[in-house]
C-alpha cells in the first residue's frame, strides 16, 4: 500500500470538494502548470463527483476557482491507469521493473492517441503523477506505433 502524503492545502481542497459534491476523495493534486485540480475519488463516487449533467463538478470548479478533473480510484494498478486515461480507449498496459519500482507502457487505439496525450501532454502528466502517488509506478509512457519516433512521456 502506497502512503499518499497530503499537504495542508490538499487536505483543505479535499474537504471543500467533498462538501460541494458529496463524493469521497482520497487524493488531490494541485497542477499549477495546467491550472487545474485533480481529485482521486473513491470507487463508486464518480457519479456524485460529476453530478447530473456535470452540475456538481461545475459548481465545485466555480467555487474553487480552477478547472477540476476527477479520476476514480481502483486498487488494481492496471484498471487505475485505464481510469486515468478515460475517455481514451486503452488497448493494453505492460508493466516492467521491480514491484516497488515499476514502469508502465500504455497502448491506446490510434484514434484516441491525441486524447491520451492531451494538449501539451497534460493527460499523460496526470496519469504519471497519479500512478506514482497511488501505486508507486515510477514512469508511464504511451507506446508509439511503428514509424513513430519514440514513446511519449511527460515532464514532471
Amino acid at each position: 500500500m502506497v502512503e499518499v502524503k497530503l499537504t495542508e492545502d490538499g487536505m483543505r481542497l479535499i474537504s471543500q470538494f467533498e462538501s460541494l459534491t458529496g463524493a469521497g476523495s482520497r487524493d488531490c493534486v494541485i497542477d499549477e502548470r495546467n491550472e487545474r485540480l485533480i481529485f482521486v475519488v473513491n470507487p463508486g463516487d464518480m457519479g456524485l463527483a460529476i453530478g447530473k449533467k456535470g452540475a456538481s463538478i461545475k459548481k465545485a470548479s466555480e467555487v474553487m476557482g480552477k478547472k477540476i478533473e476527477v479520476v476514480e480510484y481502483n486498487s488494481n494498478p492496471e484498471q487505475f491507469l485505464r481510469n486515468c486515461f478515460l475517455p481514451a480507449k486503452v488497448t493494453s498496459i505492460v508493466f516492467t521493473g521491480e514491484p516497488d519500482a515499476q514502469s508502465a507502457t500504455v497502448d491506446v487505439s490510434d484514434e484516441d492517441r491525441g486524447i491520451a496525450i492531451g494538449k501539451n501532454g497534460k493527460n499523460i502528466f496526470k496519469a504519471k503523477k497519479l500512478a506514482q502517488r497511488q501505486h508507486n509506478i515510477i514512469d508511464v509512457q504511451i507506446l508509439q506505433q511503428p514509424g513513430d519516433d519514440a514513446a511519449v512521456t511527460a515532464e514532471q
